[in-house]
């Protein structure tokens, strides 16, 4: 595996400006997704709310994720041939059956052994049983998804319960398909980007983008390298004006980069956590750029909406973020109200 993607001659030099828009309307945050339903939009921007995913989706993102390096430490981590033991109990104990984590771990116990039930995790200060650093290597195989909750309780179920058909598919073609994907949404963009939005290492992200190099396009994104899927570097003629009120981890600020253009100036400081982590707070975008947070509360049927904008809005800019008041009224079901003034929750206020 190469550790870097090919070098070539810039196929394009594009702007930020430019980028944005295309973003905008990729994500149709321009003007709404007229002939797609809510799963297609999801599919197109790569997940809705940081981990809401299609479930025609759900082949390619067991098949990446499950071709994805191991992360657990030694001395916690099941051997290979441990883990597939462990795998397959937890397929069969769900193939049939909803069951919160004790009941898991019960079924656990009769199915592979005490030892795969070891509380040995460390965890909130607390010991949780050993197979629980299994749960995302069991989704990412398909072999578990929540299932309905139970009061308070979440459960977790085997997805071939709804969809007996599903296969993950073959860990490098859905890798390929995950990349392409990616750049699609939120491209261009480099390994280093992507590596931060998938959790997986630069290395092993720029190996990646080295094996796919063929099927991509070096452009130039303000003078600085990025990547894009082969042929597809156009940007809209026109760049992108309005504003639009934003949730918490929303996939267009979470997975969006260079984050230092996309929270310019004083958004970094008012948007992200001091680790510099994006989505934990809902943004007021404006242009396409993060240019204030927003909070609401909910009392019965009314909402209120407080919105602090970082820079002075225009006329037409206030006109427009009250109807993005009532928009967010009409999806809640609520009666809104809106006020501009300084949001008074979070670590930044």
């Amino acid at each position: 595996m190469t550790t870097k993607p090919a070098t070539t001659k810039p196929s394009a030099a594009l702007t930020w400006t430019g980028v944005t828009a295309r973003r905008m309307a990729r994500h149709w945050l321009a003007t709404p997704a007229a002939d797609l339903d809510p799963a297609g939009v999801a599919a197109a921007m790569c997940g809705a709310h940081a981990q809401l995913l299609t479930a025609a989706d759900l082949p390619m993102w067991t098949g990446a994720l499950s071709a994805l390096p191991s992360t657990h430490p030694e001395g916690v981590r099941f051997t290979p041939g441990d883990a597939e033991t462990v795998i397959a109990a937890i397929g069969d104990a769900l193939a049939d059956a909803e069951l919160t984590v004790d009941e898991l771990t019960e079924a656990l116990a009769d199915r592979a052994g005490p030892w795969a039930v070891e509380r040995t995790m460390n965890a909130f200060g607390d010991k949780w049983p050993r197979w629980r650093q299994l749960t995302s290597t069991a989704a990412h195989r398909g072999m578990l998804c929540f299932g309905a909750d139970r009061g308070r309780k979440v459960t977790y179920t085997n997805p071939h319960r709804w969809l007996p058909a599903f296969r993950p598919a073959v860990g490098g073609t859905a890798l390929r398909d995950l990349v392409t994907r990616y750049l699609h949404a939120y491209g261009p963009a480099t390994p280093q980007h992507f590596a931060r939005w998938l959790g997986v290492s630069p290395r092993y992200a720029a190996g990646l983008f080295g094996q796919l190099a063929g099927e991509l396009d070096c452009v130039e994104l303000d003078g600085e390298p990025g990547w894009t899927v082969a042929g597809d570097t156009a940007t809209p003629s026109e760049p992108h004006r309005g504003l639009r009120l934003l949730p918490y981890f929303d996939p267009y600020v979470v997975a969006g980069q260079p984050r230092d253009r996309l929270y310019p100036g004083a958004a970094a400081a008012r948007a992200l956590t001091p680790s510099g982590q994006a989505g934990n707070y809902p943004v007021l975008l404006v242009d396409g750029l993060v240019g204030g947070v927003w909070h609401q509360r909910r009392s019965g049927r009314k909402l209120a909406i407080t919105v602090e904008p970082l820079r002075e809005l225009t006329a037409s800019q206030r006109r427009q973020l009250d109807d993005e008041a009532e928009l967010v009224g009409a999806v809640m079901e609520a009666v809104p109200t809106l006020t501009r003034g300084t949001v008074s929750v979070g670590p930044h206020a």
